[in-house]
């Protein structure tokens, strides 16, 4: 699978660790950055991540920050993203199960390497169970059309 990744500085070990973790796992990751430890702004590499997936450059991702807050409400803001903010494997699974999620967010201050590693490969691993659930996330990106700047609320 190709899954694109990134972080802030808060979440730049957390970030490394998941990459490495999927590249053994046979995946391709496209890395938005940051690449360093200096501080910098988060919505400049989340919504480079989310938007590879909401273009179809990626299937997945994955964006980290200290909370997650941050690099989560970025994704959300891509036109066909569905981004969730997990802090446990079962989210993680809830979310693709139900929300048909394409990129997860998690909180380096919450989030050690070992949950990060399981809750993304649940994450990656769990279908979309649509039946009932189709119509909700369909209503979901329905918000999207009703965008304020564009004046149609």
């Amino acid at each position: 699978m190709k899954i694109s990744i990134a972080c802030d500085h808060g979440g730049l070990n957390l970030k490394n660790a998941v990459k490495d973790h999927l590249e053994k796992s046979g995946n391709e990751v496209v890395d938005f950055g940051t690449y360093t430890a200096d501080s910098c702004d988060y919505p400049d590499f989340a919504e480079k991540a989310a938007r590879a997936v909401a273009c179809g450059d990626c299937q997945k991702g994955v964006v980290i920050c200290t909370t997650g807050i941050g690099v989560s409400m970025v994704a959300n803001k891509v036109d066909g993203v569905r981004c969730a903010l997990c802090h446990n494997v079962d989210c993680a699974v809830m979310t693709r199960k139900h929300n048909d999620a394409n990129v997860i967010a998690m909180g380096a201050k919450y989030v050690d390497e070992n949950l990060a590693f399981s809750m993304v490969d649940a994450f990656l691993m769990t279908e979309f169970e649509g039946g009932r659930h189709q119509k909700r996330v369909e209503k979901l990106m329905d918000t999207e059309k009703h965008n304020p700047r564009g004046g149609n609320l």
